[in-house]
């Protein structure tokens, strides 16, 4: 998205939809943000109904815009369903299908993924759901190539997401593929929220809090991110642990869903990014200060976990030269 247009986004509200999804829809692409120094999101909410009631009667929304404004939305947003055996709206349904031919971009939340697949538009795709509901998904759309176990799936233009919490991480995922890393840490900053975790993390971890707080990987974490720039390695971070390095894959696999290597290479190439959205141009300072080493090894990673390589990323994010 360059910096002098606006990217509208539309969220489909329908009858029972969540309002959690569509609080982090609201706050993530709704809120104004003039701290930040570039146009920000175009937001709509729309139904195909005047008047639609949220999950359990809670609330009822009034006036929203009519599912037109899903014709000229960049991206639609599909929140989620309390019972995906309900099939949805078919006016909801057609509207989806209309943004998938002309090319829009395509997001859901949780359960928002039946939507989708309903529609037909997931069908040969990557998409994923929350893991309450994978099974019956998997068996109600077999042509979907299900990931039941991670966070997020981002599968070019049509992106889904897990559980309600995993909303947070497509969304900012989302910012962070408009408009860098930079600015997604930014909003995440407002949001006191971590500013990235990888999609191919875990829904779910075996034990979702430290029972004995010594034992909680954070005072590692923050080690190793003070210290990327120097050639860290599992066996490194396990001694500063001061345990086996088994023992800390084995945490990493319960606490994060995630392997040692897997977090530090994310962590150098987040770092890559901020290095060069902030207009450094050597691309072998930006290896070595972000500890990938290599400008070969450099191109290969920031390819493979944005999409892009360490040019067309600077073309895109880098802050202009005065």
């Amino acid at each position: 998205m360059s910096r002098g247009s606006s990217h509208r986004v539309a969220v489909i509200v329908d009858e029972g939809s969540n309002p959690f999804e569509l609080g982090v829809a609201t706050e993530l692409f709704g809120l104004r943000r003039p701290e930040l120094d570039r146009p920000w999101y175009e937001f709509s909410l729309c139904a195909a109904e005047k008047s639609v009631r949220m999950h359990g009667g809670l609330f009822a929304l009034s006036e929203v815009a009519s599912l037109d404004a899903v014709k000229d939305a960049d991206t639609v947003i599909v929140p989620n369903r309390p019972d995906p055996e309900v099939d949805p709206s078919p006016k909801v349904v057609a509207a989806v299908r209309r943004a998938a031919a002309r090319g829009g971009r395509l997001v859901s939340f949780c359960t928002g993924a039946f939507t989708l697949a309903e529609s037909g538009v997931l069908d040969g795709r990557r998409a994923t759901t929350h893991w309450r509901w994978a099974e019956r998904f998997a068996v109600r759309y077999p042509a979907v190539r299900l990931e039941p176990d991670v966070l997020y799936v981002d599968d070019g233009d049509v992106l889904t997401s897990a559980g309600s919490a995993a909303a947070l991480d497509l969304g900012l995922h989302l910012i962070r593929r408009d408009h860098g890393a930079e600015i997604a840490n930014a909003v995440s900053r407002r949001l006191v929220f971590a500013a990235h975790r990888d999609g191919g993390q875990r829904q779910f971890v075996e034990r979702p809090v430290a029972v004995v707080p010594d034992t909680s990987l954070a005072p590692v974490l923050a080690w190793a991110q003070r210290n990327l720039s120097r050639p860290v390695t599992v066996v490194d971070l396990a001694r500063h642990a001061a345990v086996s390095a088994a023992t800390l894959h084995r945490r990493f696999q319960t606490e994060l869903g995630t392997t040692p290597l897997a977090w530090l290479t994310a962590e150098r190439v987040a770092l890559a990014c901020r290095l060069i959205e902030r207009g450094e141009l050597r691309l072998d300072r930006v290896a070595q200060e972000s500890g990938l080493g290599t400008t070969s090894n450099l191109r290969v990673q920031m390819r493979r976990r944005t999409g892009l390589t360490p040019t067309a990323y600077r073309r895109r994010f880098a802050e202009p030269l005065a």
